[in-house]
């Protein structure tokens, strides 16, 4: 395994639309993907026989199942590599299940690290394609950048958003995805914005832009998840992020979410983080270069 561990960052959805609904069922989107400092790490260790195995324990997830492993074997197969193989070792300190990206940033931080490791040289834009197979909140992790996603999700607008904090409550409920997708009273028509038809600043400690179409459907079919967003809604404006289960606030600072998240009722979690404008994966990545390039001391 290497020493340095591999950033994994969470994301927020400041604001998510569902515009449309596809003939294949899936659902036309409009987001803003905010990234935070709360994130998983990874340890990684190549291998020369074709294996790649995950390590330690990770549970909730079945091995066969887990979008790290899945995307080596994915990044593995595309790139022609079968004696290529890997060790993979996941930190968790993103809740599963919570709507924070855990899964789909563990897949990206294994696709951007293991090109870099096995020396394939693919392209960020190639990562990003090879991601979105996997789910659609990878590509955003694999660019690193805040963006307005579309489609999908997959279609991604770099935006840049000011330094705010965010507390985050979860409730300790998964909420699911497909329930909530496919739930009759889900509202389909949203009208699409752009950073540039919102208000400026757009994104502010007392003000989010849009509206999240999920959070009513999941207010009325998860209590727990409704008791967290009453819970910090009294202390600021909640919003659910992504299809749930955690809710989020806007704040100027850091002491100021942490002051938010007080008196957290028994057997929720609570998150105070930084919103940041790249993810810290470019400079981990940037390192492993530094480190191949640098001369061998003797």
């Amino acid at each position: 395994m290497s020493d340095a561990a591999w950033p994994a960052p969470a994301k927020l959805n400041l604001f998510l639309h569902v515009t449309g609904r596809r003939p294949d069922g899936y659902h036309e989107l409009e987001t803003l993907f905010q990234i935070v400092d709360l994130a998983d790490e990874l340890r990684i260790g190549v291998r020369g026989d074709g294996t790649i195995a995950r390590q330690g324990a990770n549970p909730g997830v079945d091995a066969s199942l887990d979008l790290a492993v899945r995307a080596a074997r994915l990044l593995r197969e595309r790139a022609g590599t079968p004696a290529l193989g890997a060790d993979l070792e996941i930190r968790k300190r993103i809740p599963l299940g919570a709507g924070l990206g855990g899964g789909s940033s563990d897949a990206a931080t294994t696709l951007v690290a293991l090109n870099a490791l096995w020396g394939l040289g693919l392209a960020v834009g190639q990562l990003a394609e090879l991601g979105r197979e996997l789910g659609a909140d990878v590509p955003v992790f694999v660019r690193g950048e805040n963006a307005i996603g579309r489609g999908i999700g997959e279609r991604l607008e770099p935006v840049e958003l000011p330094p705010l904090a965010y507390a985050i409550v979860y409730p300790g409920t998964s909420v699911s995805t497909a329930e909530v997708f496919q739930a009759p009273e889900l509202t389909r028509n949203s009208s699409t914005i752009t950073m540039r038809g919102l208000p400026s600043p757009a994104v502010t400690s007392a003000r989010l832009p849009g509206r999240n179409d999920l959070e009513s459907v999941v207010r009325a079919r998860y209590p727990a998840v409704r008791a967290a967003l009453d819970w910090l809604g009294a202390r600021a404006t909640a919003r659910l992020t992504g299809s749930g289960g955690s809710v989020f606030a806007a704040f100027a600072d850091r002491p100021a979410a942490q002051a938010a998240l007080r008196d957290l009722p028994a057997g929720w979690s609570g998150f105070a983080v930084e919103g940041l404008r790249r993810s810290p994966l470019g400079a981990r990545l940037a390192a492993e270069r530094g480190a191949r390039d640098a001369p061998e001391c003797r």
